[in-house]
């Protein structure tokens, strides 16, 4: 038989789809029509269908084809015959390399408060450094350790204890070594066929959480951050209230409002506008000086909603605010909620964290009677990002709002008790296996251990604020943190005789960025500014991290005014 020429192609949905799945055979020449790279193979070949090259020559590395003739098909595409494989020759060597990078690089010098927290290197300067654009061919080993590296100098060393900069930081050896271990596995955790130990295992933990809210049974899932867990709220709420939502969807509904504080997690508001309430119908309501929402304003707000002839449906009390760490005064608005019927959610994904603390769970009294919480340990308790959970007092919403009942995955008639196939509980498929790291860390350190992560959070806190409070040119936002969110002023030598008023506040609006630019540049710490409410731009201090001192407390202090006292504005 003659050889032909292969010139087929699918272009369904507008791609090539070339069939390069066969074994690999000799590339006996190649020609060239007026507009397409033409191969032609034997009759013992079974490269397949390969279609035109020309248009996509520099992706697939084909410039020069008549370079190839006697190459074998695998070599024309991947540029290496072994590499392309999910477990290529040599992995062991590679990966024990990777694990003593890890070692050496990043968690042994977690600690190392002599090192930077970041290595400064612009944008447009750091692209052109890492060479980024994908390539047809492999490469070396020693190449992609090399490449490995210089991710680990240039990106930010959360773990190091003068990272300062938000809701999350330290690097937690048992939280890493679940992730490392999870990751091999490579779970999908929807079915208990796919997932059995940890299935069973975010049960347990979910449990223990609802134990330590005060819920007696309820249900919960992990959920892919706060934000998602809170939109999960917005969702069970709604299907409490409005059941054939699931099947109608919005139309001949009242027009559904919710309420949460004017210093809520904008993670609400995108709940609203993404759930179909819209974002008029997410109703701001006013805080005091610490931050904390108003019940009074909840409960004008809830009438002036129904005067207008809009309909009730949900509040969102914050346990713990993103920057003034207040928190919303939950069994007075679980008040407001029963008069009027509402369902209760607390977003107490930064702030939960107080619920492992004796001492500090006071800070959410009345949480039990929420309907719902959102708690990330991945903030407050250190767990390695992400980890977030939903809990929820009622049993069966979850399954009743985002239920699909996909027939692939969760069949009624399995051999086993079908109600751990917990997948089916989130509007998530593929779920990714989130509760081993907090497992694992919860058995290493007991929840006394946690416990004790959170004083010595609150007592290295409470020391900064003392500082401050004596330190010339530093000023307090919010006179009496509730959680360990710190903000304030640092007033240069240059501001410290102008007037209160205007000109003064426009001139201080500038002195953060400034500090925070040399911060960055040295690499010394960092830490976040921002305006809120009327108050100009000002620091943020906020700590997770067990592993920060009073000495580093001091640090903090000095080197702010160090990069700070010879500003001009």
């Amino acid at each position: 038989m003659e050889s032909e020429s292969v010139t087929s192609r699918d272009t369904r949905n507008g791609l090539d789809r070339r069939n390069f799945l066969a074994p690999p055979a000799k590339l006996m020449k190649f020609g060239k029509s007026e507009d397409t790279t033409m191969v032609s193979v034997d009759d013992n070949s079974s490269c397949g269908d390969v279609s035109e090259l020309s248009d996509d020559s520099a992706v697939w590395g084909l410039r020069d084809m008549e370079s190839l003739e006697e190459e074998s098909c695998d070599s024309v595409i991947s540029g290496n015959s072994t590499t392309f494989r999910t477990q290529p020759a040599g992995q062991e060597d590679f990966l024990r390399d990777i694990f003593k990078v890890i070692m050496e690089d990043i968690v042994q010098k977690a600690g190392d408060r002599e090192g930077k927290v970041i290595e400064w290197m612009a944008p447009e300067e750091l692209s052109a450094k890492m060479d980024l654009e994908p390539q047809p061919t492999s490469e070396s080993h020693e190449q992609l350790m090399d490449r490995v590296k210089d991710v680990i100098k240039y990106s930010v060393k959360t773990g190091h204890p003068h990272f300062v900069n938000q809701l999350f930081s330290s690097l937690d050896p048992y939280g890493l070594a679940g992730q490392l271990v999870t990751d091999a596995l490579n779970c999908s955790l929807y079915t208990y066929e796919v997932a059995p130990v940890f299935t069973v295992m975010e049960q347990a933990v979910l449990a223990k959480m609802r134990q330590l809210i005060g819920y007696e049974g309820g249900d919960g899932i992990f959920a892919p951050g706060g934000s998602i867990a809170n939109i999960m709220a917005l969702s069970c709420a709604r299907q409490m209230a409005f059941p054939e939502t699931k099947k109608r969807g919005l139309f001949g509904l009242p027009q559904l409002v919710l309420y949460t504080s004017e210093l809520a997690h904008y993670s609400i508001r995108k709940a609203g506008c993404l759930l179909g309430f819209g974002d008029d119908n997410v109703r701001l309501v006013k805080t005091d000086a610490q931050g904390r929402m108003i019940p009074e304003d909840l409960e004008a707000q809830i009438e002036d909603t129904k005067q207008q002839g809009g309909r009730p449906f949900l509040v969102v009390a914050t346990a713990g605010t993103t920057v003034f760490g207040a928190f919303d005064p939950i069994n007075d608005i679980a008040d407001v909620c029963v008069a009027n019927g509402l369902w209760l959610h607390v977003d107490g994904a930064w702030g939960g964290g107080v619920l492992m603390s004796r001492r500090h769970r006071g800070l959410m009294e009345g949480v039990d009677r929420a309907d719902s919480v959102t708690w990330n340990p991945h903030k407050l308790l250190g767990a390695p990002q992400q980890c977030s959970t939903f809990l929820t007092k009622h049993e069966g919403v979850l399954q009743a709002a985002h239920s699909a009942k996909a027939s692939y995955l969760f069949q009624p008639d399995k051999f086993y008790d079908v109600s751990y196939d917990t997948g089916d509980k989130t509007f998530q498929c593929g779920r990714k296996v989130d509760v081993f790291k907090f497992w694992l860390m919860w058995k290493a350190k007991g929840t006394r251990g946690l416990e004790q992560h959170v004083n010595t959070l609150f007592d290295n806190t409470k020391y900064f604020v003392e500082r401050l409070k004596v330190r010339e040119g530093f000023q307090l936002v919010v006179s009496e943190p509730q959680l360990t969110n710190v903000c304030f002023w640092y007033i240069p030598p240059s501001l410290r005789k102008v007037p209160e008023g205007p000109e003064f506040r426009a001139r201080l609006h500038k002195v953060a960025p400034l500090i925070k630019e040399r911060m960055i540049r040295t690499g010394s710490m960092m830490i976040t500014y921002q305006p809120q409410k009327e108050h100009v731009n000002f620091f943020r201090l906020v700590l997770q991290s067990s592993g920060t001192t009073f000495e580093d407390m001091d640090y903090f202090l000095d080197q702010i005014e160090t990069l700070g006292r010879d500003i001009i504005v």
